[in-house]
């Protein structure tokens, strides 16, 4: 979609769910906003004060579509930039139809997915990133995630990225000047005051692409396996954490054939929870053992997509031998989990220790030790970051720009080492200015708006 020559266009939409409900609103933005509307309005808004709403009928013709509350934003003063008006009309689908038809007739055309904030992107309302920010924030399904949207569409991110690039311009225009005068031998940037700048910054830049892994879990959710040999609990303990029950408990063997999940809200991050069917050996031809089989290949796929592990033990039928064995074999097999060591039914035999870090001792059946099992996991994904004050990436394009911005600054830092050129170190900081202000969009193409504005629902 080419938004430039779009741009000019008057837009509608609904902007509230599709479906019935009890009030729809349907939004308008273009600089013929207030005339579109008012031509189908029981009132004129072309000199209506800002911010203002107004009671009156929607009319096709004689026939009185409906009766609704019409919203007035002037231009600059709306979230696009643009004339606004939000129609709150009932919530009838046959309602929303009539009205967004007669807004065609009349001069409209259908927004295209995003578009709105296209818009307030296009004309200064917010940055890329905000307006990325935008899309996390409605899908935002906890706490975590929408605090983190929201510092993001506020500008957090933003001002830091940019204050970064504000100081490699700086430097890069001294760097190129210098070439002006490259036969007088001048040097208007101190090469050591410059080093140190450009590790500074990578080292920030490093700092950001680290927290990826965080933004991303609070974004999505972390997914958890809950695994063990049959019948040592692992449904329980899923009931446990969920305080319901959501999973069949019962003393036989192999009972959970398939992978059950489940989300849980801890301290406002989402986890989601994958009840796996027990691993076992020794698996019978019989068709029940062969659903079983297949439930076992099931679980080490959620094994492998998990981002921490959840291995129980009973302490009652296993050995701490055993069980030692089993956590070490599990972590070699997948070197890269997050993988803590649980002893089930603790409050049932004395005197228990564990040679593997980290472990706990709990009871899936009373909730002893859940406490700790939850502040575990936490622990586990926030690294002690302040969730509140420390800047967080969540949106995978940026972290990938902000690698090959790292690889431009490594570049010239190995320069500055190596007292190569300036021109050549003023090409790695240019880069590495390219791809931060491709984050934010102060450098941007048609192709990229398309790509991200296309994702975004319609109507925002």
């Amino acid at each position: 979609m080419n938004y430039l020559v779009k741009n000019n266009d008057t837009i509608c939409a609904l902007s509230t769910a599709n479906g019935m409900g009890a009030i729809a609103v349907i939004r308008v933005s273009g600089n013929k906003a207030f005339e579109i509307v008012s031509s189908i309005f029981s009132k004129s808004l072309v000199d209506v004060t800002t911010h203002t709403a107004h009671f009156g009928r929607i009319r096709k013709g004689e026939e009185i579509i409906d009766e609704v509350l019409v919203t007035v934003l002037h231009e600059g003063k709306s979230f696009t930039g643009e004339q606004t008006v939000e129609i709150a009309c009932h919530g009838s689908v046959y309602i929303q139809q009539q009205v967004l038809q007669l807004l065609t007739s009349n001069g409209c055309r259908m927004a295209e997915p995003g578009e709105f904030t296209m818009r307030a992107f296009m004309n200064g309302k917010m940055d890329l990133s905000q307006a990325e920010a935008v899309a996390d924030l409605i899908s935002s399904q906890s706490k975590r995630a929408h605090q983190m949207a929201m510092n993001q569409m506020r500008g957090s991110f933003s001002n830091e990225l940019r204050d970064l690039r504000e100081k490699l311009i700086h430097f890069a225009s001294l760097v190129e000047l210098e070439l002006d005068f490259s036969e007088e031998d001048v040097e208007f940037a101190d090469r050591t005051e410059l080093k140190q700048l450009v590790q500074d910054v990578l080292a920030y830049i490093q700092k950001l692409i680290k927290s990826f892994e965080l933004g991303n879990a609070l974004k999505n959710g972390v997914p958890v396996a809950i695994v063990g040999a049959p019948n040592t609990g692992k449904s329980t303990l899923l009931n446990q954490l969920l305080g319901e029950e959501r999973a069949i408990v019962s003393n036989i063997a192999g009972t959970t054939r398939d992978v059950i999940e489940e989300t849980l809200n801890i301290d406002g991050i989402l986890f989601r929870l994958i009840d796996t069917a027990g691993i076992r050996e020794g698996l019978s031809d019989s068709d029940s053992d062969k659903i079983e089989a297949i439930g076992i290949e099931r679980s080490k796929q959620k094994i492998q997509q998990a981002q921490l592990v959840l291995l129980l033990a009973d302490a009652t039928t296993n050995t701490l031998a055993e069980v030692t064995a089993w956590a070490n074999e599990l972590q070699a097999a997948y070197p890269d989990k997050k993988i803590v060591l649980i002893i089930n039914k603790a409050d049932l035999v004395a005197n228990l220790s564990v040679d593997f870090v980290p472990h706990l001792f709990l009871s899936a059946l009373t909730g002893q030790g859940i406490d700790g099992l939850t502040s575990w996991m936490v622990d586990q994904i926030t690294h002690g970051v302040d969730l509140q004050q420390d800047v967080i990436v969540s949106n995978a394009r940026h972290v990938e720009e902000l690698q090959k911005t790292a690889e431009a600054l490594e570049k010239a830092n190995y320069g500055l080492e190596t007292g190569i050129t300036g021109d050549f170190v003023a090409m790695d900081i240019r880069q590495a200015m390219f791809h931060l202000g491709s984050i934010t969009g102060d450098i941007s193409t048609d192709d990229l708006l398309g790509n991200i504005f296309s994702k975004f629902c319609i109507g925002k």
